[in-house]
């Protein structure tokens, strides 16, 4: 057995061991449904694979150690995607966990944002740093240009807060 054979090997039932649900229940191959049961679905990346892709339409198993040695598989294979992280949500809510599925879903707007600009808004978010018409100019962009709507409206709250809290830079 190759060296590379054997880690792809090691790397392959680590990852397995990993998507194991907790309490794992046997489950019967069943027809695609319209929403998704967490006792059925969950975990996704070994109960429903063919939901997921990467930002380039590969698919889980398309990523391996062999591709990623080879060059078909870059960094930009491997960046979770908006339709995965609102799957998790929905199985989050699934078992109950609103504010975590509202979490995904947050971050799903914010895939489409580049890093560095996160960054720059995320600075801008911290007390004395931006005024009320910054920020107010940052939530526009989120739902304009992104189409971050939830991101957006979360910087406006934040606008709102930071005003009655006298957390505004000065203008």
């Amino acid at each position: 057995m190759s060296e590379n054979k054997m880690l792809e090997d090691i790397v392959r039932e680590v990852l397995k061991s990993m998507m194991q649900a907790p309490q794992a229940t046997e489950t019967k191959p069943q027809a695609p449904v319209a929403a998704l049961c967490p006792d059925r679905d969950y975990p996704l990346a070994s109960k429903r694979p063919e939901l997921l892709k990467t930002p380039t339409g590969k698919t889980l198993a398309d990523i391996t150690l062999e591709n990623v040695l080879n060059g078909n598989v870059k960094p930009e294979d491997v960046r979770i995607t908006p339709e995965t992280l609102r799957l998790q949500a929905e199985i989050a809510d699934g078992v109950g966990r609103t504010q975590f599925a509202n979490n995904l879903r947050r971050a799903a707007e914010l895939v489409a944002i580049p890093d560095a600009r996160v960054l720059e808004i995320y600075n801008a978010l911290r007390p004395y740093r931006s005024t009320k018409q910054e920020l107010l100019e940052i939530a526009n962009e989120m739902e304009v240009k992104y189409n971050a709507k939830i991101n957006a409206a979360f910087v406006r709250e934040a606008a709102e807060v930071y005003e009655r809290r006298n957390r505004l830079k000065a203008e």
